[in-house]
């Protein structure tokens, strides 16, 4: 496997341990409704953030790089108020 890519295992680490700590936080309340949405959209943000970083800004090949169409990029951009 080539060094430069992420292990999918770390990211699950990560992501895991994360909820984790939320679910210990939360003190046996009830977690919120809508957590899928709610993860997404924590991990989508700063992935389209940093793509568009490596990218050089250019939507085209960070679209690429993320494997969507360009116009749904800029859509996702919107949601998230990425210029």
């Amino acid at each position: 496997m080539n060094d430069l890519v992420v292990n999918e295992n770390d990211m699950a680490r990560h992501v895991r341990k994360t909820l984790k700590e939320y679910f210990r936080d939360l003190d046996g309340e009830k977690p919120c409704s809508g957590m899928y949405d709610m993860v997404i959209c924590c991990v989508e943000k700063p992935l389209l953030e940093l793509v568009l970083e490596h990218a050089g800004g250019n939507q085209t090949h960070a679209a690429e790089m993320l494997g969507i169409n360009r116009n749904t990029l800029r859509k996702k951009m919107q949601q998230h108020g990425i210029e």
